[in-house]
């Protein structure tokens, strides 16, 4: 089969939920009800972080931005699932397709950028306290944000890019329930040397170095508890630092399933797990982390639904 320049290529099909026949309704009902508690959940955060004028601290403020890219990443990917299932239609067009590679590069890569800073906020609030405020100010933190929301975008684009210089033969079929960047790679007909090239390079800006700043951030917070004699304070700073392990642990865990899966196994129901597991279960339990483990936000969530409730 000659290759068809990328141009002539109208769509693309997403086998992934084709791979286990009969379970497209249960498959339909699971995502419907992962993404709606997705958004609610996610929505309550940022609600509550701004009614209650306690919670205006660089901690809930980087909160509010991860819990708006978690919405934004089920959003790229779950709704046009849900709409195939319901109208029985796989494909997607080619635009749509790079469309989400796009904006899944983007959201995913400012979440890491996002659990990076937030564990720089951790090391500085808990090794130096008495200059948290100076160094945390408002200025820093919007330009922390803008700096990894730049940073991903930009990734984004240099990856959709080079994508769109890829040619394709007709009738792709990619083996998952959205565009993914490698499997989308892996259909093109051309040379695809530059983009793995990329890939891998991304790979490590993304997951590697934030995931090293972390550990170094931790490595310090520990360090400085234990010299802390009073039991009362080094509990109150472990449990400050407690949600934001558990989200970091569930973020690079299920990317990190991910990439063993793919370089031990074919089976194309085990990606579609693995993908689930990466791109819609960590964007779903996030508020639930920070909700249960943080008492501030327990609190503030209670008298919102109380107030919501009784003053509709």
């Amino acid at each position: 089969m000659e290759p068809a320049n990328q141009t002539d290529i109208s769509k693309f099909f997403l086998m992934g939920l084709t791979y286990v026949p009969g379970l497209e309704p249960l498959f339909f009902n699971l995502f419907l009800s992962m993404y709606l508690i997705t958004i609610i959940g996610n929505l309550l955060i940022i609600l509550t972080v701004s009614k209650d004028s306690h919670l205006h601290t660089p901690m809930y403020f980087f909160l509010c931005n991860l819990s708006f890219t978690d919405i934004c990443t089920s959003t790229t990917i779950v709704p046009k699932l849900l709409l195939n299932v319901q109208i029985h239609d796989q494909s997607i067009t080619y635009i749509g397709c790079l469309s989400q590679v796009y904006l899944l590069l983007t959201f995913c890569g400012l979440e890491s950028c996002l659990l990076t800073v937030m564990a720089y906020d951790r090391y500085v609030a808990i090794c130096q306290p008495l200059r948290y405020t100076i160094i945390m100010n408002p200025f820093l933190c919007i330009f922390l944000v803008l700096l990894s929301l730049l940073i991903s975008t930009i990734n984004a684009l240099l990856h959709t890019s080079l994508v769109l210089q890829l040619s394709f033969c007709t009738g792709q079929k990619v083996p998952n329930f959205f565009c993914e960047l490698g499997q989308i790679t892996n259909l093109a007909c051309s040379d695809t040397f530059i983009n793995i090239l990329f890939i891998y390079t991304a790979t490590i800006v993304f997951s590697v170095f934030p995931l090293s700043g972390i550990i170094f951030s931790y490595t310090r917070i520990v360090s400085s508890i234990l010299k802390n004699p009073s039991v009362g304070r080094r509990h109150k700073a472990f449990s400050t630092c407690g949600s934001h392990l558990s989200v970091v642990s569930l973020f690079y865990g299920t990317g990190l399933g991910v990439y063993m899966n793919a370089s031990v196994s074919n089976s194309s129901i085990s990606n579609v797990i693995t993908s689930m597991m990466y791109s819609v279960v960590p964007q779903m339990l996030n508020p639930f982390i920070y909700s249960l483990r943080s008492k501030e936000i327990k609190g503030s969530l209670r008298q919102l639904i109380i107030g919501i409730i009784c003053f509709p």
